[in-house]
């Protein structure tokens, strides 16, 4: 899908594959709130999510969500009622295929505090999905450096990681909902 064809105001579903391209979670609502070159910004509350075996759950609180076209991640910054916390996933830069956002979890994800500290998740089930599905060096020299990356956006308060800038974002999805 070009960038002519998006909308916004749009809503779009998001798809999470594994690197096997096995669908990992999907997510019923991402509403297109500014398209920028290299980024995507989207907005949702509440929305269902299914996992991979079927179950289903809600998000809890409003999110706006962060999807690049060159960058191996994607950033939610979720509004909590004590602070904004960011939820990043190591990723594959995004596609869009019939009304979806489709990108490859790496499983390492960065989970960032409203106070600006942050923790390393997942990376267990990084080391263990790298060895199942043949991960390659390059591909894990690319995954590691664009978390490194990550981080420093973190440190300079880049982009999403300035809570202003999500909160402006959750009033405009609000305005368009």
């Amino acid at each position: 899908m070009n960038y002519e064809e998006l909308e916004v105001g749009k809503n779009y579903k998001i798809h999470s594959y594994k690197h096997n391209h096995k669908i990992h979670r999907t997510w019923d609502e991402a509403v297109l709130l500014e398209i920028h070159d290299d980024y995507l910004i989207f907005g949702n509350s509440k929305t269902k999510v299914t996992e991979s075996d079927g179950r289903t759950w809600h998000t809890k609180e409003p999110a706006v969500l962060y999807f690049f076209k060159n960058s191996w991640f994607n950033i939610i910054g979720q509004l909590k009622d004590n602070g904004i916390y960011y939820y990043c996933n190591i990723a594959s830069p995004y596609i869009i295929e019939e009304g979806t956002i489709k990108y490859i979890d790496y499983d390492l994800d960065l989970r960032v505090f409203p106070d600006g500290s942050f923790k390393v998740l997942d990376r267990g089930e990084y080391k263990y999905h790298k060895k199942l599905m043949n991960y390659s060096d390059t591909l894990d020299k690319i995954l590691k450096s664009e978390l490194t990356a990550l981080i420093e956006m973190v440190r300079k308060k880049e982009l999403a990681f300035d809570p202003k800038v999500i909160e402006e974002y959750n009033e405009k999805y609000n305005e368009i909902k």
